[in-house]
């Protein structure tokens, strides 16, 4: 699957809650992490989604928010990732955080140069990711 969202999660579905109009759907990856989303009721009708089934969980790069100790904040955001900063790629105003999530996947995000200083991020420290339910995009083979 080609895709231009940065971040790809691949998982198993472990629970689909139909509201009136959207669906949240709960992926577990491979890592064991949940990831939420919030996507149509026509979405997991046409793509036909199921409990046990395999998917994917896309997140754009510039959807996430990278913090310290999020796992222990009161925040609204219903998915937070926490894992060890892999690599920092440095541009002029953004710049690029690569998370590693104890199983292995990796998260993306942008976030400006000033946040990452501000931030005082360095490879190989325990950040967290967050980003809403509704921006994650379900993808199936």
């Amino acid at each position: 699957m080609k895709t231009s969202a940065r971040n790809m999660l691949a998982g198993t579905i472990s629970k689909i809650t139909k509201g009136a109009v959207n669906s949240e759907v709960l992926l577990r990856t491979g890592g064991g992490d949940e990831v939420a989303a919030i996507i149509t009721n026509g979405s997991v009708d046409a793509m036909g989604l199921k409990d046990g089934m395999k998917a994917y969980a896309l997140v754009k790069a510039s959807w996430i928010i990278i913090g310290k100790e999020l796992d222990k904040s009161r925040i609204s955001t219903r998915n937070i990732l926490c894992g060890v900063v892999e690599s920092i790629h440095e541009g002029s105003v953004n710049d690029e955080v690569s998370i590693k999530l104890p199983g292995g996947e990796l998260l993306t995000g942008v976030i400006t140069d000033g946040s990452l200083h501000r931030l005082e991020l360095h490879i190989g420290e325990t950040v967290c990711a967050a980003f809403k339910a509704s921006s994650v995009i379900v993808a199936v083979d």
